[in-house]
């Protein structure tokens, strides 16, 4: 058998592209010398990443193997409006994204986690919520693109999944694990150039075997007036509006964005997220009409799963050499994003765990102990994803879920970094709440009669309001957030009554928000707090500074004279036992 067989990738065409790709990764991240490890520039590059390398970072860590997936899916679910929905979404909140990213900056120049600047805003509990969030829903992450690569590996080759996904754990670990989050930019740098140049190649290559123009003749007997539809209900009401919420959420509680966010200067915030959210659109709807094209061409999802509908396509209508660009293509997707999970989970480690818990004791933390903590959290989690990756998820249904759950967390957030009178126990009663009341929503738990599903609508007109009300805040502010919010409640209110609660992960979604927003500004309306938003940048300063090591030097200089003082005391007590003895 040569490398490359008509239709999917030999043995050992597998083992040499992935040599190459991850060889080639291995060789970016050995760059960054051992002698220049740093603290801060392993969780955040020093906060002066430049516009080039921080927009494709961001594109490329937004663009994850499991969006492929997905919005693949979407097409094939919901026909030509599915993908554009997925897509379109998701690139618009990159967007929202950098009007709180410039105000969270400002407040907050060197931090390195959100949990680090909510534990500067509020204190432990707020600290610990949204770090726990983060390192749940980085797991996930990571488990998902794991489940995508051992897939991938085993549609397109002789290997096993659980081969694949052992093989591409190890491989982001590898080069992860030598410089952190400078690894993780430097090669997304390469990763995104890869994925974008594969999409331009690939979707008009699987358009043109499966049929070209002919096929929207031929195959339109396959798809439901819903599925031809560009604005069909079906998509925005099961894929569009959900995940509008479940991205808001995902923009302002994930740690992967936030960690890129502290990283590239602060002067090109707003330029790095246009062209992230351009990249982001362009490449996603891209990929997603592979799933609207295998839709009008009749094909069926292998066993049955609509997470193998991608790669099936791939490798039963392309080309050997078209294969083995479209395997670069997932490999460099997942894992640009499976290497930022590695780092969000480091800096957690190494700032929450470890340096607040420091700092709060009026002691100084050792950046080169963070630099341990971080690598050994990057190995944990790692084995963590690999176990739970036996565990096949549907890739859509977990990325809205745990966007759903981020969403208990956007408004106290945000107005923490506004509102100078959001307390501690707001934040934290105000999640708490809302995940009461999200859970068994999502879950089908309420009733469908009585006065419980009214008040459950009722909850969600107010999401809606909230949803629009802070995209529109960021941008011009309260004024003109609470009048869109209060026009969008009221005019989407005859539509949500009576009909959405046949929508369980949309509802779901709204009633996250409304209920964390109402709890939140119901405890702090008549607080009197004061917060002085100085003291957060105060609180968050770097680890590894010259300061630092000069306090760190001292300090174990006392402490070796202590305990010569110790040993000669020691002595003399021994000297005066012979004495005596004598």
């Amino acid at each position: 058998m040569g490398l490359l067989s008509t239709t999917a990738l030999s043995a050992t065409a597998v083992v040499l592209l992935l040599l190459l790709f991850y060889g080639g990764t291995m060789f970016m991240s050995m760059r960054i010398a051992r002698r220049d490890e740093n603290a801060d520039s392993y969780m955040t590059a020093g906060h002066k990443i430049g516009f080039g390398i921080s927009a494709a970072s961001m594109t490329a860590t937004w663009i994850w193997a499991s969006s492929m997936y997905a919005s693949v899916n979407s097409g094939y679910l919901y026909g030509v409006s599915g993908p554009i929905h997925y897509g379109l979404w998701g690139a618009l909140m990159i967007l929202f994204i950098y009007p709180f990213g410039r105000r969270i900056r400002k407040v907050a120049p060197q931090a390195h986690t959100l949990a680090e600047v909510m534990f500067a805003r509020h204190g432990r509990s707020s600290q610990l919520m949204l770090a726990g969030s983060n390192i749940l829903g980085s797991v996930i992450s990571l488990t998902s693109n794991f489940i995508a690569g051992g897939a991938l590996i085993a549609m397109l080759s002789p290997f096993s999944f659980i081969q694949g996904v052992i093989v591409i754990a190890g491989g982001v670990l590898l080069y992860t694990l030598w410089s952190g989050f400078r690894a993780s930019v430097l090669t997304d740098f390469a990763q995104v150039l890869a994925m974008l140049g594969a999409v331009i190649i690939i979707v008009p290559s699987i358009f043109f075997f499966l049929g070209g123009v002919e096929l929207f003749s031929s195959g339109a007997q396959n798809l439901t007036p819903q599925q031809q539809s560009f604005f069909s209900s079906d998509a925005f009401l099961n894929q569009g509006a959900p995940y509008i919420a479940a991205v808001l959420a995902y923009a302002i509680g994930n740690q992967t964005i936030a960690q890129r966010l502290f990283a590239v200067r602060e002067d090109l915030i707003k330029p790095t997220f246009i062209t992230a959210t351009i990249g982001y659109g362009a490449t996603i709807i891209g990929i997603g009409m592979v799933g609207v094209l295998a839709l009008y061409a009749g094909i069926s999802p292998s066993d049955g799963d609509p997470n193998n509908l991608l790669p099936q396509v791939a490798a039963e209508y392309l080309p050997g050499v078209l294969v083995a660009v479209f395997f670069i293509m997932i490999i460099g997707s997942l894992s640009s994003t499976a290497d930022s999970d590695l780092a969000a989970m480091s800096s957690i480690a190494m700032t929450d765990v470890y340096g607040q818990s420091m700092r709060s004791r009026g002691r100084i933390p050792n950046p080169r102990t963070m630099l341990t903590i971080g690598r050994i959290t990057m190995i944990l989690a790692t084995v963590a994803a690999l176990v739970f990756a036996n565990i096949r998820f549907n890739i859509l249904d977990l990325l809205v879920f745990v966007g759903a759950l981020w969403g208990a967390l956007v408004f106290p957030v945000i107005a923490s970094f506004y509102w100078k009178k959001v307390t501690n126990s707001a934040f934290t009663v105000s999640v708490l709440v809302a995940l009461a009341v999200f859970l068994p929503t999502r879950f089908g738990l309420i009733p469908d009669t009585g006065v419980a599903p009214w008040i459950i609508e009722a909850l969600a007109v107010v999401g809606v309001g909230v949803v629009l009300g802070l995209m529109v805040f960021g941008f011009f502010g309260t004024r003109a957030a609470l009048i869109i919010g209060g026009i969008a409640a009221v005019v989407s209110a005859p539509f949500v009554f009576g009909f959405l609660r046949d929508y369980d992960t949309l509802t779901a979604s709204l009633v996250a928000y409304a209920v964390s927003t109402i709890v939140c500004f119901a405890m702090s309306v008549r607080s009197s707090m004061d917060f002085d938003f100085a003291k957060i940048a105060r609180r968050t300063a770097d680890y590894d500074t010259e300061e630092v090591a000069e306090a760190l030097e001292e300090e174990a200089e006392e402490h070796s004279e202590a305990v010569s003082a110790g040993r000669d005391a020691r002595r003399s007590d021994d000297d005066d036992d012979d004495k005596i003895h004598v």
